[in-house]
């Protein structure tokens, strides 16, 4: 194998071009970032083709993943610096973002198997110094899926899961969800699309093999209403489910052969993801409209629901400038300031909109094929367990804190001994990684995180000036 690093972005972080040539050919790799402080972790560059104005406050938390050096969860800055990263030793990982448990924030993803070795799928629960809270799995023997963990208030989860199963003779994909508690592993909801939606409604078409799997639902999304009951999201039969707690029975359905709604032209979906509840009884989804195509472009789409008429109507549409098709994947966010962050699945974007549709924040990451299954903005603050880290090349101290998002200036020490250092100059943090210059005959080095109140928050490890 041969390794060629070609620097093309100075200051800090450094971004590379990986070549790598077998007796099969050449095959280009994705652009990675590159930190001298932090040289184990390689995240993918992120462009930003709109700079934020206006926007609601938080970081944006993605998962990249496919054709990535490494894939993970990812948080950003609006300025698409990278705040934390959690390389994992899989390239599946789905679903990141913040929700609460027990009170309090936490980091929460899906992640499959390991690319090699041994080792189990499922979903992880991280608290705000990084740390493994809880990894959960559905009960009953059934195996998570990676496309919904849904935290309660109650300290439930709800995951979705597939199962096969067989119809006349047929393998049948169904989808399901299960409602878990946390801490007891009791399972206390159960649900099987199997007993209630026939194959008849899916818009997916029968495999031409009789031994084929045929994938007629395709659950990808729950949420909670206000009363108690449940949303869910199936992809291959256009329609959103909303479902009693108590039965498992159908309440009504909206959208696919057999909606229980109105809709008009405009409000008809296709291939949607992320189905969701607004507080105010509008609905918001993520609409394809691909897989196969139909519509022009994918769109983020809000829904008024006349429960008495049977009727939903269009509130808001929102739809990037130039169009993007997203075959698969994707979701719709409503944010605190009333303005929507679209993440486009399969198209390696993330879009934030204005209440009216405007574009007030664009970004893209990666190179080449590479997405993330959904895109959110959150507010977060994190306190790593870890110390900073720091290297020095070329003269220059590089210093770094993975995940510490309070750190707002760098107070450089040295010293011509390892347990005699001085402060010397305290600099800016300027991203991911600083730059500070090393100047004099100090023979060690190490550096302070301040806050905005220049309090120390932690000290690096001490390193030899070579």
């Amino acid at each position: 194998m041969t390794l060629r690093l070609l620097p093309l972005v100075t200051g800090g972080a450094v971004l590379c071009l990986c070549g790598c040539s077998s007796s099969s050919g050449a095959q280009s790799q994705p652009l990675f970032r590159h930190y001298h402080s932090r040289p184990d972790l390689r995240p993918p560059p992120i462009q930003i083709l709109k700079r934020a104005r206006d926007t609601a406050a938080g970081y944006i938390f993605i998962a990249p993943k496919k054709n990535v050096e490494q894939a993970g969860p990812l948080i950003l800055d609006n300025r698409g610096r990278v705040v934390w990263f959690r390389p994992l030793d899989t390239h599946a990982v789905t679903d990141f973002r913040v929700q609460r448990y027990r009170g309090r924030p936490v980091l929460t993803w899906w992640q499959g198997r390991p690319d090699e070795g041994d080792g189990e799928s499922g979903y992880s629960i991280y608290d705000d110094r990084y740390r493994l809270v809880a990894h959960v799995q559905p009960g009953n023997g059934l195996l998570g899926d990676i496309h919904e963990f849904k935290l309660t208030p109650h300290n439930t989860a709800l995951m979705t899961f597939i199962r096969q199963v067989l119809v006349k003779g047929r393998r049948v994909l169904e989808g399901g969800f299960q409602e878990l508690d946390i801490r007891t592993r009791r399972v206390l909801f159960e649900w099987h699309s199997i007993d209630h939606v026939r194959l008849v409604e899916s818009y997916y078409h029968l495999p031409r093999n009789p031994d084929g799997l045929y994938d007629y639902f395709h659950i990808n999304s729950i949420d909670v209403g206000q009363d108690g009951n449940f949303l869910v999201s199936a992809r291959n039969t256009h329609t959103i489910y909303k479902i009693d707690r108590r039965s498992g029975r159908i309440l009504w359905r909206l959208g696919g052969k057999r909606s229980d709604f109105n809709l008009g032209r405009a409000a008809r979906f296709a291939w949607q993801h992320d189905a969701r509840r607004l507080p105010n009884g509008n609905l918001t989804l993520f609409d394809n409209s691909a897989g196969p195509q139909v519509r022009k472009q994918s769109r983020g789409l809000v829904l008024r629901l006349d429960l008495a008429h049977r009727q939903a109507t269009v509130v808001r549409s929102f739809v990037h400038t130039p169009p993007l098709v997203s075959v698969d994947q994707g979701n719709l966010q409503r944010l605190r300031n009333g303005d929507f962050l679209a993440g486009w699945g399969h198209q390696p974007r993330f879009t934030e909109f204005g209440p009216r549709g405007t574009i007030r924040f664009d970004g893209r990451f990666g190179h080449g094929r590479v997405d993330s299954y959904r895109a959110y903005r959150f507010r977060w603050t994190g306190l790593p367990i870890r110390p900073p880290a720091v290297a020095v090349a070329g003269g220059t101290l590089y210093a770094s804190w993975n995940g510490a998002t309070k750190v707002r200036k760098w107070r450089l020490l040295a010293g011509p001994a390892k347990n005699a250092l001085r402060p010397i100059t305290s600099v800016p943090k300027t991203g991911f990684e600083t730059a500070i210059p090393l100047r004099g005959a100090a023979k060690w080095v190490a550096v302070q995180a301040l806050d905005g109140r220049d309090r120390s928050l932690a000290r690096s490890p001490t390193v030899r000036v070579t």
